[in-house]
């Protein structure tokens, strides 16, 4: 199937506009992989970006927080140009990401990949991120001794956010955050992700189960090539069968 080109994907400048990513190239090094992206977020969005496998959607996000080069093209946050800033100087501004794979670390009890979170917390606010951040989560309340290493797959995810919002993130940045998981995971943790919202959190997330992740979204973006090639609110996307032919489980 062939999708329809956007014509546009930025809509007007606005106060609240918490992320403006315009032509945005990068990838590995020398090697190209995103080709001219522009996306924005508003404050308080859920916004889903899906695609198929090896499209640049990983990559995308590796390249916001730094840990991607990036080419060509502006970052925005807050109006503020942070093209290529250091993924800790990302996080002081209030951005966070949680990736796919190695984002905890399994030899650490619960409590400490906690406290590795907060490591650059001073310690009277280290005690109240950790109780917060686990809040989201109450299952790994009773795992706080526990070895990393011995929870099952749903419950590292849960560690892995929760950890991110140690540092009380406005924004949060999430890599297939379900994949691989159980459907009462992925329920789970959509579910928590979209009650992030109501505690002032913007979330621009990648992910495969487009139709769970799109149905919890104010809008969407798919990505083909290193490309948008189409961008819509959620319902819309949700709603159209040609898009659900394309990605597979999007209409099951």
């Amino acid at each position: 199937m062939s999708l329809k080109p956007i014509s546009a994907t930025l809509g007007s400048h606005k106060m609240n506009r918490i992320l403006e990513i315009k032509g945005l190239e990068g990838g590995y090094g020398s090697v190209q992989i995103l080709n001219g992206i522009n996306l924005y977020v508003d404050e308080g969005e859920f916004v889903t970006i899906i695609g198929p496998n090896g499209c640049g959607k990983s990559t995308f996000l590796k390249v916001l927080f730094g840990l991607a080069t990036i080419h060509k093209g502006t970052v925005l946050h807050y109006s503020s140009d942070v093209s290529g800033w250091r993924t800790d100087k990302l996080v002081e501004r209030g951005i966070a990401y949680v990736p796919q794979v190695d984002n905890i670390f399994p030899s650490l009890s619960v409590r400490e990949n906690l406290q590795m979170g907060g490591i650059r917390l001073a310690p009277k606010k280290l005690k109240p991120g950790i109780e917060r951040a686990v809040s989201m989560f109450p299952e790994l309340e009773l795992r706080m001794n526990d070895l990393a290493a011995s929870l099952s797959g749903g419950e590292r995810q849960m560690l892995a956010i929760s950890r991110a919002l140690i540092s009380n993130p406005s924004f949060l940045l999430l890599d297939e955050p379900t994949a691989a998981l159980s459907p009462k995971y992925q329920q789970q943790i959509l579910t928590n992700l979209d009650a992030l919202r109501s505690k002032g959190i913007s979330i621009l997330l990648v992910e495969q189960n487009a139709r769970l992740s799109l149905s919890r979204s104010d809008r969407g973006y798919i990505f083909s090539n290193g490309k948008v090639v189409h961008t819509d609110n959620a319902k819309n996307i949700l709603n159209d069968p040609k898009i659900g032919d394309y990605f597979l489980g999007l209409h099951s």
